[in-house]
């Protein structure tokens, strides 16, 4: 049985510890311990200090490498798309400065931007589709050529923007058609488009820019599942760019969609790995960085040349870049 003598003898060996724990530390072992921690201490700031010294050095040789490139980014596209003309279409919340930016630098590879429009919300609501398969089959009579019989309502309306913007009159290709000018018409008078000024002259090939996915998918909480509407939108924006992107090949031979960063199941991912736009479509991601603004008129001078490629930093593009090449005027 344990009596009350050995409660006593217990506390005072917990006591008798406790004492010559606190006599080492404030002596023999005190510095000793202290040694240790300030010496850890030290070598953590000095790392710390290191690693800031690295990262600056790093941010100091990336900022060089931009500068050099922004200098010779105009030497770079100078001349590829002399005398060609192009519409811009955009899709989605891109920031007016990159549009600005990409519209710069197809101006500085010689090319015409002939339209700047942009599609609105109109055009890949749910809430609408009834209202775009009538339209599409009211503007199915202006179409030459007509759309397939069974071509859904988003394939009619993206041929009808696309002959808008390049169909010429036959005596002179440099003033754009009469039924051009209709279609482009009822497209802005059915709020699907806005034109940014009125579309005089037929383009010789189309550049789409696309949004990010958050404007489509904008969860109320950081991983939540995007709604039925939100995925209902995508999808059908995916459409929609794709649509567009096959009725330019079919009226110019020549287009070049770009986008954001490439997310799994966007719209610029979605064509990178589809049989019918993989090897027909070039795609550049990062177009609101400089190097991505660069890549458009590359990639599109060597989509007028046969060349199909996928560009910008991420593991699906082919070359971080397009080559330079030249089309002849």
């Amino acid at each position: 049985m344990i009596d009350f003598r050995y409660h006593l003898v217990s506390l005072i060996s917990v006591f008798l510890a406790l004492a010559v724990g606190i006599v080492l530390g404030a002596g023999p072992l005190k510095e000793s311990i202290g040694d240790t921690l300030t010496g850890e201490v030290d070598t953590l700031r000095q790392r710390a200090a290191d690693l800031r010294a690295e990262l600056d050095e790093v941010s100091a040789r990336l900022a060089d490498s931009e500068e050099v490139f922004a200098a010779a980014a105009d030497d770079l596209v100078a001349g590829v798309l002399e005398g060609r003309r192009v519409a811009v279409v955009e899709l989605g919340d891109t920031a007016p400065e990159v549009v600005e930016e990409v519209t710069a630098r197809l101006d500085a590879a010689g090319a015409d931007v002939t339209a700047s429009v942009r599609v609105t919300d109109g055009w890949t609501d749910p809430a609408r589709t009834t209202f775009r398969q009538t339209l599409a089959g009211t503007l199915a009579e202006y179409l030459d050529p007509a759309p397939e019989p069974d071509a859904g309502a988003g394939a009619t309306l993206a041929e009808a923007l696309v002959q808008g913007l390049v169909t010429a009159v036959p005596e002179d290709p440099d003033a754009l058609a009469e039924q051009a000018d209709v279609l482009l018409r009822l497209l802005v008078d059915s709020e699907l488009v806005e034109l940014a000024a009125e579309v005089t002259v037929p383009a010789d090939a189309v550049v789409l820019l696309v949004g990010p996915v958050d404007d489509v998918l904008v969860p109320e909480e950081e991983g939540a599942t995007p709604s039925a509407v939100e995925l209902d939108r995508l999808e059908l924006r995916e459409g929609a760019v794709r649509d567009l992107a096959l009725a330019s090949l079919a009226r110019t031979g020549a287009a070049v969609v770009a986008g954001h960063d490439l997310v799994e199941g966007g719209v610029v991912a979605v064509l990178r790995t589809g049989d019918g736009t993989r090897s027909r479509v070039s795609t550049v991601t990062a177009v609101d960085t400089l190097v991505g603004q660069v890549s458009v008129p590359l990639a599109l001078a060597e989509r007028l040349t046969g060349g199909v490629g996928h560009y910008g930093s991420d593991d699906e593009a082919t070359a971080p870049l397009p080559p330079r090449v030249v089309v002849p005027p």
